[in-house]
């Protein structure tokens, strides 16, 4: 098992996240958010992945070949669909913030200080 798709899953996060802290922007701070949660697409297929591995259909091939995982996979593409669902639901907050405030700098939002 390698680990360089392991080491891409935590630079992709990092990278991420950074956005994430650094943006001065609403719209960019939810892409930033969507490129940390894709960290964990590259993760789980590489949990799952098994050298020379076929996909998990046993109609043609014999019970004891190696396949990959399907668990992973189902979990993979649950995540994806939960993925756009924040991402979509973030952008439409971020909507309604700059039809209330006028603005999409995190900093100049003021209404929620005490």
């Amino acid at each position: 098992m390698t680990t360089l798709p392991f080491l891409a899953a935590g630079w992709i996060f990092l990278v991420g996240v950074y956005g994430m802290v650094t943006s001065r922007n609403l719209v960019h701070a939810v892409g930033c958010l969507a490129v940390a949660q894709s960290s964990t697409y590259v993760l789980l297929l590489a949990v799952g992945y098994r050298r020379g591995g076929t996909a998990p259909v046993f109609a043609d091939i014999p019970l004891s070949s190696v396949v990959v995982d399907p668990v992973v996979q189902a979990l993979v593409l649950t995540d994806v669909v939960v993925g756009a669902t924040v991402t979509a639901l973030l952008l439409s907050l971020v909507i309604q913030i700059r039809k209330r405030t006028g603005t999409l700098d995190p900093e100049a939002l003021t209404g929620l200080k005490g």
